[in-house]
């Protein structure tokens, strides 16, 4: 970047006291209204859901759930994955998601998937240099948005060899 000061991009848990960043955050990012449900789930993903600043200013997170599959294994749903325009392109949705792959491989989770509206290019080519695949196409997902169609993303993690 040259001459300029390093700028701090950080990362904080979402808690009750800072819920309501994430839904500020929400609703100028994402054309839909999440329920009680979406809140709790981000919330109980704990280390999973994070909020991520930059200059102390919030301008980004990423919001999960998990997920338990058949025989008990885990996986993780990335709910929404957002940055403000004007942030975008600074490396903040990348330190998201990467947090969230690398939490999940320290953990053993497998996989990692997500939705997108199939017109969303720039999410799945942002997800795609990540290793993620088009996985399913599901018709009429959305329902007050157009398209209503989405894809869902898949990236199957590969297991942290360090045990510390």
């Amino acid at each position: 970047m040259g001459a300029g000061r390093e700028v701090q991009i950080s990362l904080d848990g979402v808690r009750d006291k800072n819920l309501m960043q994430l839904k500020k955050l929400n609703t100028a990012l994402f054309p839909v209204r999440y329920n009680d449900k979406y809140y709790a789930d981000a919330l109980a993903s704990a280390d999973f859901t994070k909020l991520a600043y930059y200059s102390d200013i919030c301008v980004g997170a990423i919001a999960c759930r998990l997920e338990k599959k058949e025989g008990g294994s885990v996986r993780v749903y990335i709910m929404t994955l957002g940055v403000l325009a004007p942030y975008r392109g600074l490396g903040i949705g990348t330190k998201l998601l990467n947090h969230v792959l690398d939490l999940s491989s320290k953990q053993n989770i497998s996989e990692v998937y997500l939705h997108v509206q199939t017109n969303n290019e720039d999410a799945i080519n942002f997800y795609k240099k990540f290793g993620f695949e088009i996985t399913e196409t599901i018709q009429n997902y959305y329902t007050n948005i157009t398209p209503p169609d989405c894809y869902v993303l898949t990236k199957n993690i590969t297991q942290s060899q360090n045990k510390k």
